[in-house]
């Protein structure tokens, strides 16, 4: 039983830096609105896409751990067009979905210290804070902060959970007239809801070069079951931790009448009030630290997964010569988290105060990427480039099919609807 437990806690860490970077901006604020503004309807599309994504983030660590290599070095072997593809992506991507993440933590940051007088100082103030902790304090700073948010968020979560489900929902308000789902409106922000749930398809990614980073951190290779028992704990974690947040979103939300505000520090408020209308006025400064907290978590993993994958990529794609580049990885790391947090402030600011439509656009733009993400993964994991001892079930490939086609077709589909009707 020891060495079990000495085993997984050599193991653990990939599976919960990915769970806190998914309950961030899709859980606090997309799930919470999803339920405030569509009800109870909207468990069953989070629960059928985070089962449709679930391949795709779990070859991510499969390949990791079966080549001990990143996933990243597979789209190399699918050919240069492919890391190519994969880059140009990330480039078009990484400002927006960084922007979005940073906007929301400034939200939950300025409510909790009451500091919405500096303005776009709150953003500047935390990307710096962000880029110093991860160029000077590296991954094993962003580890164990990470261990340390993942249980606090569960805590809190659970327990407001568990009062809200004991006190029921709100009685509707007179003449509420629920959110059609199926007008063209309630279409977008259900593929923004599952563009980010449980997060992007291509943070993949990243879990594969964390689990690489902890491996080297700790000297220990887990088996393959370890890696894949580690990272499944956590994805079904961020998938009921979902569910909670829309039932909380509906419960003291749905027919109320009121609309979640399109400020960031605001909807940070009504979240924190959320949690303190269940639990107690004498919770709301703990909630809001712990909100915070789960939000810096989010933001440090974002900034950390960019830079880490940037690093890689351009390393796999402009040298030959790759241990003469390793030797220079703080430098370059270090470059890219400037670079994001330059580019995600320019974004931010191009958006303003429009909070939400900021978050909606960098979910929805994760959304279209996703299959080509998927398709690459599946490929990698399937074919000749894994041994066939650590390829997938035939269920599992069932199931990649069964997301690809759902992934492509609703890309497809917004991507006619927004350009051609």
């Amino acid at each position: 039983m020891n060495t079990r437990l000495s085993r997984f806690s050599k193991t653990a860490g990939p599976g919960v830096l990915f769970a806190c970077t998914a309950i961030g901006v899709s859980h606090l604020v997309q799930s919470t609105r999803a339920g405030a503004d569509y009800g109870l309807l909207i468990i069953g599309f989070v629960i059928l896409i985070t089962l449709l994504k679930y391949p795709f983030f779990e070859y991510g660590s499969r390949y990791a751990n079966s080549t001990q290599t990143s996933i990243i070095d597979g789209y190399k072997k699918l050919g240069k067009p492919a890391l190519w593809l994969y880059f140009l992506l990330t480039i078009a991507s990484m400002f927006f979905v960084t922007g979005a993440v940073g906007f929301v933590t400034a939200g939950f940051f300025e409510n909790l210290f009451g500091i919405g007088f500096l303005g776009e100082w709150t953003i500047i103030i935390l990307f710096a804070t962000c880029v110093g902790i991860l160029a000077i304090g590296k991954f094993n700073v962003l580890d164990s902060l990470i261990k340390i948010i993942a249980i606090v968020l569960l805590l809190s979560t659970v327990v407001a959970f568990l009062l809200t489900l004991y006190n029921g929902p709100i009685e509707p308000a007179f003449g509420f007239e629920p959110k059609d789902l199926w007008d063209i409106s309630g279409i977008f922000f259900l593929l923004a809801l599952m563009g980010w749930m449980p997060t992007a398809v291509d943070l993949s990614s990243w879990n594969s070069l964390w689990i690489l980073e902890r491996m080297k951190q700790t000297n220990y290779i887990p088996k393959l079951r370890e890696t894949l028992f580690e990272f499944r704990l956590a994805y079904l974690v961020t998938g009921i931790l979902a569910i909670m947040f829309v039932i909380l979103g509906s419960f003291i939300f749905y027919g109320s009448g009121e609309e979640l505000p399109n400020s960031n520090s605001l909807f940070a408020h009504e979240i924190v009030t959320l949690y303190t209308q269940t639990i107690g006025d004498w919770s709301y400064i703990i909630i809001a630290a712990s909100a915070f907290t789960v939000m810096f978590g989010t933001i440090l993993a974002v900034f950390d997964g960019y830079s880490r994958s940037l690093q890689k990529t351009v390393e796999l794609l402009f040298t030959k010569k790759e241990e003469k580049i390793r030797t220079k990885f703080r430098t370059f790391y270090v470059i890219f988290l400037f670079v994001l947090s330059i580019g995600s402030l320019v974004v931010i600011f191009q958006f303003e105060s429009n909070f939400k439509e900021l978050v909606d656009f960098a979910t929805v733009l994760s959304f279209v990427i996703a299959p080509v993400i998927a398709i690459f993964n599946f490929r990698l994991v399937t074919g000749k480039f894994l041994d066939k001892a650590h390829q997938p079930s035939i269920l599992l490939k069932i199931l990649s099919f069964a997301g690809i086609i759902f992934l492509s077709g609703f890309a497809l589909f917004f991507l006619i609807t927004k350009f051609f009707l």
